[in-house]
């Protein structure tokens, strides 16, 4: 078992130390707080950081312990360990940031998580419009965290939880340069160069990530900068002070959906040349964290994003199947439409912890309060010029032109009581404060329609957490927790959207339930096994209505109907080298990443189908080598079938709607390590398998959008 820091080498020498001085020593009281992992993959301590995490389902995934294509952030290769993961693969269109998705929900620009970056929000607003089109480069990334239902209680209501980058720290020594250069199909070449250190107080760390792809279909190339640089000031030794900015740069060519006839005869086609989009992005944040006791802790972070979205692509009615040709009359292409987004959002959040004793057990209190206040200008539907290259000239005006602004400020607190040695008891309670107003204008059939709403909700989310330690380093957990969805600035009025939108949507609520068993023992087997039980009231999805007047199927946005989640995940780690040998250099290991998710309606006109996206099998196994200066990883994924919409679909001529096929990718990926300098290969999706997991209304489509095909990358890194 790889344990941080491990008690028994602290009593073992302090054992060792009261025998040399021939007398008893009274030791001051010490809190151990480290990662329990085997290979890749463990869950969070009972608390960290000003941050319970007893009796909730958390996973961690440590980067450096991962085979895997980190130049392209390849998602089911990097975060595929978690159970029940469901992941968009939009490569083909240039989208690399990939949308993930829990337990059946939405997987689309991850819309169903709160996505962080070193514990702070990077998607463009915390409720309004959360969608994640940042994400650092995995290269950059010590390590991700994961905590699923119970999250909506320390950091906001989502349904599919949190996940947390966190940015490599800065190296203990003055200066460290680290190089990694990679090359792979379809044009890859990836630049990822770091450079930091510490100096007296202070320490320092920051990348710049070139990245260019061709793209494995036709009219996908992509280009893209990202960078980050954070210092950090230690005043003293309970004090300290840090600034960090992210930023990232792109210019992606979008190749439209297809049909499903036009996926089945060849995948890497495009119907679109003149598909463009940017979305430059900007996040500022300041920190101070303040420890003024090993048992109590402050800390606060204020971060200011300030980001846009531009596209102009050509006018998707019609679906994939739109020809885009010259006019024959004209001699030109048809104009264009031109999308445009910009977006800032301030958050601050406080938080602050206390160890203290209750009877004879010490028990741990942690608050604090997020203010959080988001503006965001949408602007679409504007005429566009004929051409072909990245162009936001327009001729008149918007036909939508909103502002939106979300204001929040959201208190929670939670305590762990414990019980016994063995037994705690974590309720908590969060009370959300909302306030939305929408301003602006939308033209339809040449009327001009003014808009100025406003709206308030303040509700209030409980939960409460339990954990039982069987042995040390195994326990059952269990945890309820309400959870809030409101509506987000994307379902009020949508982004390059071609199907309809609902004017009477609601807000979603609900709770989240888990019940499971976990732990390591010794060094060679790490578990994970869970059932959970979500219910998801007025869940907001798309399906398929028909025009009573010209007879035609449109799909339409709107709360479909109460749905319900429920299944098993489990995660099994077993090194068979460890096992026989605990000493041994080499390592051996088997995992398998399993769920079973069972997502259906359960009222109105749609029940017992299927929720939309939602597949009911994952299976993701692997084999992981290990030895001294050499690791290789193999991983089979085994994905289940979907639908695109509530009715469950299988053949439609709407673009969202259809069957989603199951599938199966074979990944593989090795590493060499000597000394100072690694090569890394690897090859993913071995057998050229041609599948899709995702059918869209809206960008990079709408349509199907192809995953890639086979591909091989070869990569150099150096550390100085």
């Amino acid at each position: 078992m790889n344990i941080k820091y491990t008690l028994s080498l602290l009593v073992l020498a302090c054992s060792f130390s009261a025998l040399a001085q021939e007398k008893t020593n009274l030791l001051k009281e010490v809190y151990i707080k480290g990662y329990k992992t085997v290979n890749g993959i463990g869950h969070l301590p009972d608390s960290k950081e000003g941050i319970i995490y007893a009796g909730k389902k958390t996973e961690l995934i440590l980067i450096d312990s991962l085979d895997a294509n980190k130049a392209i952030n390849n998602t089911r290769q990097i975060l595929g360990r978690i159970p029940g993961l469901n992941i968009v693969e939009t490569e083909s269109s240039g989208f690399t940031a990939n949308g993930i998705a829990t337990r059946g929900l939405n997987p689309s620009q991850s819309v169903e998580m709160n996505t962080r970056q070193n514990g702070y929000n990077i998607s463009a607003d915390i409720y309004g419009y959360n969608e994640a089109y940042y994400l650092p480069p995995m290269e950059a990334v010590n390590r991700i965290e994961f905590i699923r239902g119970a999250a909506a209680l320390q950091f906001g209501s989502q349904f599919g939880g949190l996940v947390n980058y966190v940015i490599k720290d800065a190296p203990k020594k003055p200066f460290e340069v680290n190089i990694a250069q990679t090359m792979g199909n379809y044009g890859l070449f990836n630049s990822f160069n770091s450079v930091g250190g510490t100096i007296n107080k202070i320490s320092y760390y920051g990348f710049l990530q070139y990245r260019h792809m061709d793209g494995y279909r036709a009219n996908s190339q992509q280009t893209q900068v990202s960078g980050f640089g954070k210092i950090n000031y230690k005043a003293t030794e309970k004090l300290n002070f840090g600034i960090e900015y992210s930023l990232l740069r792109n210019k992606v060519q979008m190749p439209g959906g297809l049909s499903d006839e036009q996926f089945s005869a060849n995948p890497q086609q495009s119907t679109r040349a003149r598909n463009w989009i940017k979305s430059p992005w900007n996040i500022l944040t300041g920190t101070i964290n303040y420890a003024p006791s090993e048992k109590t802790t402050f800390s606060m972070k204020t971060n200011y994003l300030f980001s846009n979205r531009s596209l102009v692509w050509r006018n998707e009615d019609g679906g994939p199947s739109a020809i885009d040709n010259i006019d024959p009359a004209t001699g030109d292409y048809v104009t264009r439409e031109v999308e445009n987004e910009e977006m800032h959002n301030i958050t601050t959040e406080l938080r602050a912890s206390h160890i203290y004793t209750l009877g004879k057990q010490k028990s741990t209190v942690a608050g604090g309060l997020r203010a959080s206040h988001a503006w965001f200008t949408r602007q679409g539907g504007g005429e566009g010029t004929t051409g072909s290259d990245y162009d936001l000239t327009i001729t008149g005006e918007f036909e939508k032109n909103m502002d939106f602004t979300t204001t929040n400020f959201a208190p929670f607190v939670e305590n762990i009581f414990k019980l016994s040695d063995r037994f705690t008891v974590t309720p908590g309670i969060r009370l959300e404060l909302l306030k939305s107003t929408a301003k602006g204008y939308t033209i339809e059939d040449g009327d001009r329609l003014l808009s100025d709403a406003k709206r308030t909700r303040t509700f209030t989310l409980l939960g409460i957490g339990t954990q039982y330690k069987i042995t040390r380093n195994t326990n059952v957990y269990g945890n309820i927790s309400q959870v809030y969805r409101p509506i987000d600035y994307g379902q009020i009025e949508p982004f390059g959207v071609t199907s309809k939108i609902d004017p009477n949507l609601k807000d979603s609520k609900g709770y989240n339930s888990d019940l499971g068993y976990r732990g390591t023992i010794k060094n060679y087997l790490n578990f994970d096994v869970s059932g959970f039980y979500m219910a998801y009231n007025n869940r907001i999805g798309v399906t398929l209505e028909t025009d009573p007047i010209t007879g035609d199927f449109f799909s339409i946005r709107k709360n479909i109907s109460n749905s319900v989640h429920k299944g098993i995940e489990s995660y099994v780690e077993f090194n068979f080298i460890k096992y026989f040998n605990p000493n041994s250099t080499f390592g051996l290991s088997v995992f398998d990443s399993y769920s079973y998710i069972d997502a259906r309606y359960t009222n109105g006109e749609f029940k017992g189908k299927r929720v939309e996206t939602a597949t009911k099998l994952i299976n993701r196994i692997g084999v992981n080598f290990s030895a001294k200066n050499f690791s290789s990883t193999f991983q089979i994924n085994s994905v289940g079938d979907a639908y695109g919409d509530a009715s469950n679909a299988v053949v439609s001529d709407n673009p969202v709607a259809g069957y989603i096929p199951a599938y199966q990718v074979m990944d593989w990926s090795s590493t060499y390590q000597y000394q100072n300098f690694a090569i890394k290969i690897g090859c993913n999706n071995l057998t050229d398998t041609a599948y899709f997991t995702r059918r869209t209304d809206e960008y990079p489509g709408p349509g199907i959008i192809p995953a890639v095909g086979r591909s091989f990358y070869i990569g150099f890194n150096a550390k100085f």
